[in-house]
C-alpha cells in the first residue's frame, strides 16, 4: 500500500510536470493571504520537481512575495478604515503599539515557527505602523528557516512511505516544532 501511495506523488508529479510546481507557486503567493492552502504540499511538490536547492528557492521567493502583497494590500487599502474604525479603543491600540515596536529578532522568530499563521502576522503588520523594511527583514529571515522546514518533513515524508522509521523521525520533528510553537505563542501572547 506503502509503495503505491509512493508511486502515485511520483507519477502526479510527472504527470503535471512544469506546471505543478508554477501553480504551487502561485498558490504559495495566494496562501499568505487564505490560511486554508496547505503551504507544505507547494513546497514539497516545488522541491520533488525542482530539486531541493531550486524548490527551496523559489518556495521561499513566492512564501515572502506572498507576505508582502498581503502586508501592502492591508497597509494601502485597510489601514484607513481600520484607524477611523477600531483602532481608538484602548486595548487595540495597545496591541498594535506593541506590533509596532516588534523587533526584527522577535518577528522572525514568530515567523520561522511552522505553527503560526502567517496571514494573521501579514495583516496586523499592515494594520499597525510597522515600517516595511524591518516587515521584510522579518519575514525573509523567519520564512527562510520555516521553508526549510517543511521542505525536509515533506521531502522526507514522501521518502518515508517506504521507510517507517523516518516517519517516526518526521512525526518527532513535527511534535516539536508543534511544542516550539506553542511555547513561542504563550511567550508572545499570539
Amino acid at each position: 500500500m506503502l509503495e503505491t501511495i509512493n508511486e502515485f506523488i511520483n507519477s502526479l508529479i510527472q504527470y503535471l510536470g512544469a506546471s505543478g510546481p508554477i501553480l504551487g507557486c502561485i498558490l504559495i503567493v495566494v496562501e499568505s493571504m487564505l490560511p486554508v492552502l496547505p503551504l507544505c504540499v507547494f513546497i514539497t511538490l516545488n522541491c520533488m520537481t525542482f530539486g531541493y536547492i531550486l524548490g527551496f528557492i523559489m518556495s521561499w521567493i513566492f512564501t515572502c512575495l506572498g507576505c508582502f502583497i498581503s502586508f501592502r494590500i492591508c497597509d494601502s487599502k485597510l489601514k484607513g478604515w481600520f484607524d477611523r474604525q477600531v483602532r481608538n479603543k484602548e486595548s487595540i491600540n495597545k496591541m498594535m503599539k506593541t506590533i509596532e515596536n516588534c523587533k526584527v529578532s522577535s518577528l522572525a522568530l514568530i515567523v520561522a515557527v511552522p505553527f503560526t499563521p502567517a496571514f494573521l502576522v501579514n495583516i496586523a503588520a499592515g494594520l499597525s505602523d510597522m515600517d516595511t523594511k524591518k516587515f521584510m527583514t522579518g519575514i525573509c529571515i523567519g520564512k527562510f528557516f520555516m521553508v526549510y522546514f517543511w521542505a525536509f518533513i515533506g521531502t522526507n515524508l514522501v521518502q518515508s512511505l517506504t521507510n517507517p522509521i523516518i516517519l517516526i523521525k518526521v512525526g518527532i520533528m513535527l511534535l516539536i516544532a508543534y511544542i516550539f510553537s506553542k511555547i513561542v505563542s504563550k511567550k508572545f501572547n499570539l
